[in-house]
């Protein structure tokens, strides 16, 4: 099936008005966000060129533990950014790359035994990259909530503490609107799936000339497959680095909020 799409340097440039249009946004607002627009553009254009490449020398040497080695690669990269977003806590690092390995390699693992996919580099590196990314972002969302939580109630939790609470005791309500949040954005994405967004996975195996059924029937498995991954994430996430906001005699460490 040929392609009818067709992208020219012209079209990039005239696409670009949009990235130009968030500047000056930020510009007037007086955000203070143009200078890392700019940055994140340029850092994209130069990692979407450079993995480009890279995966088609993956996908061309077929090789199993290369192919593992991109997935390892894209999983650090996922755990560092959510990394940031702990405010880099005290085994920040390790807790997210706990949280995004293990909630990955387990929904892939399942895949992979069921057949869906085959562990091979066209399949593994894509799918890899959609689950860690979407897992990173809900540690993200989970990690800022739980710090603003501390923050702002910090007082409670020093009471519960007072009255002989443990950690987990005076932190349950925090890990818990912190877990619902980091789920709530794919939740809110699997009810409008279809209606309001369009998948691109179902899109464009249908655009290819695939049967709509099975299009239908892996949409719906990428459906599952990211309220797997975000939702493990999120509470091995949580429940790793609570802890790290107490010190060893139980005093709260109150973290500055967003």
């Amino acid at each position: 099936m040929t392609s009818n799409l067709s992208v020219s340097n012209l079209s990039l440039l005239i696409a670009a008005a949009g990235m130009l249009l968030a500047m000056a946004i930020s510009a007037k607002e007086k955000l203070g966000l143009s200078r890392d627009i700019a940055y994140s553009v340029a850092r994209a254009i130069i990692q979407l060129t450079v993995v480009g490449y890279v995966l088609k020398a993956v996908f061309h040497v077929a090789n199993l533990w290369l192919t593992l080695a991109l997935a390892m690669v894209i999983i650090l990269n996922a755990s560092w950014n959510a990394y940031q977003r702990n405010g880099k806590r005290t085994n920040g690092f390790r807790d997210s790359f706990l949280a995004i390995f293990i909630s990955t390699s387990f929904t892939i693992g399942l895949l992979v035994l069921s057949g869906s996919i085959k562990p091979i580099a066209q399949q593994l590196v894509p799918i890899t990259g959609m689950v860690a990314s979407n897992s990173m972002v809900a540690i993200g969302l989970a990690f800022r909530s739980m710090n603003r939580q501390y923050a702002l109630q910090a007082q409670q939790v020093n009471e519960r503490l007072a009255l002989g609470a443990t950690a987990f005791q005076a932190s349950k309500e925090i890990i818990r609107a912190s877990i619902k949040t980091a789920m709530q954005p794919t939740i809110d994405s699997a009810k409008t799936v279809g209606i309001v967004s369009l998948p691109g996975m179902m899109s464009g195996l249908i655009f290819a000339g695939v049967d709509p059924v099975y299009a239908i029937k892996y949409q719906i498995m990428v459906v599952f497959m990211l309220l797997s991954a975000t939702s493990l994430g999120a509470v091995i996430a949580i429940y790793l680095s609570y802890r790290s906001y107490f010190t060893a005699r139980l005093q709260l460490r109150v973290p500055d909020a967003d």
